[in-house]
């Protein structure tokens, strides 16, 4: 059904009404009636739209046409009663993905250098020397638009190189590809908000989110990106700005092929390519001895580069500056001075610099299991992602290869990567797993001692396969209950974070009582692949109903993170909360966040997300 309406007037008067605290949406929080009637221009019938949710949709529908410049247009107020679960579902998959897409080329370029992080009075591309057609195309369009300067890249820079681009920081180039007879980018996925650039790990569970959606050619693209900058800057890196060419994120390329070629049979000199670069990646980026590799034989992360990161606000350091800036007889800020400028060097505090990279690398950035020691551990995350790359290697090469893959003049077979597997295995239950607490632990192979800090990073071996069904048993039923609130999992226990904070640090916002996506993610697949069907349901209900109960009550929020304790997205940690901000309408969710509610809605039964219409409380059910 629907109705006529003056857009502009309706629009006014609707926020006028409801929106009384005058954030720009309807929410739970604002006290107004809930109650606003509708009058058709033509029939001058009226229809009362009522509740918080269907008044922040009739907002957005609004907002939409306002938007397109609509003076009397008709509304569907189907959209506006819409179930929750649908809505949601269908905004992600018809709307936010291709609101989140960007591409560095002449169209759309401009998106990415107007970012907020673009600090120099005209806007820098590196391009990599490597990349001859890359940097023909953007000194070309360089001319053209006028608008940002190219910078090359040398073929082999060094850390210290890069450091010297922290005065001129700018994005880095991607891959770009033929369409026709004319060069375009390679499309890639933003999280979103602030963070408008293509990041490690964000990207393999949004293509998660894009293959579900059947978007397999914005995945692969995906795919092609990783490859691009293995090739041109030696890793996946954290994202492609000029600073974080330092450090790389979790491993997760492998997953990504294995999840293509399931969709659809792949090209078998695409997935050759691929193939042999994700083997590159893992011979040059994370096995080499001294780097990510260390004596046990188990790897850690190791982010290059000196001092503190570059990316971080001023002041995010205070709580560790203090010390030093007492030490050397200096206010707070000119201590940061000088140290940033190396003019006043500290071996001390340089390491602690080491292992705060080396955390951000994780792609845990932050949490207390990880500061001042994160270069010392085989932390449990990135050993079973390297498990599963040896798995997933082993895989392909007797999937598709007749078990005979050559690269770099050397002949692969599915058995020396199984072996590889097989020995991380064991070395990981020798070292990280604890029989009593019945979880896995980081292992500090400095002090050689396990961290016992309880991290949702225990349930990766479930995802990755690499436990035994005894230990999956214990990590269901010791571990799991640790961890569980009312919207899913915490990024660690209360006891731990308690024990391990530090005095006067922020609140850190990979530990309790936060939720993130990729835990949730990794902990259902986890569960199915030990056959742990119910519990499975269970915890993808917790998670999809806190996204769920957001969006209703907060004029459709889907935001980065959630404080579980409170189920709500109003998190007060370190960083904030992306995804919040936004006049309206929201346009876009947040990268995976949005895929862990359409992986969620894959897994769950029909009985269950009709409660999750009904917004039923997990535990009435559970």
């Amino acid at each position: 059904m629907k109705i006529l309406l003056n857009i502009e007037k309706t629009f006014r008067e609707l926020l006028q009404q409801e929106d009384t605290d005058q954030d720009k949406k309807i929410t739970k929080d604002d006290l107004g009636p809930k109650r606003f009637v509708l009058v058709d221009e033509l029939s001058k019938k009226e229809q009362i739209i009522e509740g918080t949710y269907h008044l922040s949709n009739l907002l957005q529908e609004l907002a939409t046409l306002k938007e397109k410049g609509e003076i009397t247009a008709e509304v569907d107020l189907d959209s506006i009663i819409e179930e929750p679960v649908q809505r949601i579902s269908r905004k992600i998959r018809d709307d936010y993905w291709n609101e989140l897409t960007r591409t560095i080329d002449k169209k759309g370029l401009e998106q990415i250098l107007k970012d907020e992080k673009t600090s120099n009075d005209i806007a820098t591309l590196y391009v990599s020397a490597k990349d001859k057609q890359g940097v023909a195309y953007f000194q070309e369009l360089e001319k053209e638009l006028k608008s940002f300067k190219v910078a090359i890249l040398p073929e082999n820079y060094t850390m210290d190189y890069v450091d010297t681009l922290n005065s001129k920081p700018g994005i880095l180039a991607l891959a770009l590809e033929k369409n026709k007879s004319e060069l375009q980018g390679v499309p890639f996925v933003v999280p979103g908000g602030r963070f408008n650039e293509m990041y490690g790990w964000d990207s393999y569970f949004i293509a998660v989110g894009l293959l579900i959606d059947n978007q397999l050619d914005k995945a692969m693209a995906i795919a092609e990106n990783f490859r691009y900058q293995i090739i041109h800057y030696g890793k996946i890196l954290n994202a492609n700005r000029s600073y974080y060419l330092t450090r790389t994120q979790p491993p997760l390329y492998s997953s990504l092929l294995v999840d293509i070629s399931k969709q659809k049979i792949p090209d078998l000199n695409w997935l050759r390519l691929h193939l042999e670069t994700v083997i590159l990646e893992y011979n040059t980026v994370w096995m080499v001895q001294g780097g990510r590799l260390t004596s046990t034989a188990l790897n850690r992360y190791k982010a290059d580069g000196v001092g503190m990161p570059f990316e971080v606000e001023p002041g995010h350091f205070d709580d560790v500056l203090i010390s030093y800036a007492k030490k050397y007889n200096l206010p707070i800020r000119e201590f940061e001075k000088q140290y940033l400028n190396r003019t006043l060097v500290d071996a001390e505090l340089d390491m602690y610099f080491v292992h705060d990279r080396s955390l951000r690398e994780s792609g845990h950035d932050t949490t207390d299991r990880l500061i001042n020691t994160c270069a010392n551990l085989n932390s449990v995350d990135i050993n079973s992602f390297l498990y599963k790359y040896e798995k997933d290697i082993a895989y392909l090469i007797k999937e598709y290869f007749d078990n005979a893959f050559l690269s770099d003049n050397l002949v692969h077979t599915s058995e020396q990567w199984e072996q590889k597997a097989l020995a991380r295995k064991e070395k990981m239950n020798e070292l990280c797993w604890n029989e009593k607490a019945g979880m896995y632990f980081d292992y500090d192979f400095v002090n050689k001692k396990q961290l016992p800090f309880e991290a949702a990073t225990t349930f990766f071996p479930l995802w990755a396969k690499l436990c035994s069904e005894e230990q999956a048993k214990q990590l269901l039923e010791i571990a799991l209950p640790k961890f569980v609130k009312t919207g899913g999992i915490t990024g660690s226990t209360k006891t731990s974070s308690i024990a391990y904070s530090h005095e006067n640090a922020p609140q850190r916002q990979w530990d309790y009582p936060f939720g993130w996506a990729p835990h949730q993610m990794l902990l259902w697949e986890g569960l199915i692949n030990y056959n742990y069907l119910d519990k499975a349901q269970e915890m993808v209900y917790r998670w999809l109903w806190l996204i769920t109960k957001n969006a209703v009550e907060y004029n459709g929020t889907i935001p980065e993170k959630f404080d579980l304790e409170i189920s709500s997205h109003k998190v007060f940690a370190e960083y904030g909360n992306v995804g919040t901000e936004f006049d309206y309408i929201a346009k876009e969710g947040f990268g995976w966040v949005n895929a862990s509610y359409q992986l969620g809605l894959q897994i769950l039964n029909c009985s269950l997300k009709q409660e999750l219409n009904k917004m039923t409380s997990p535990e009435d059910l559970f």
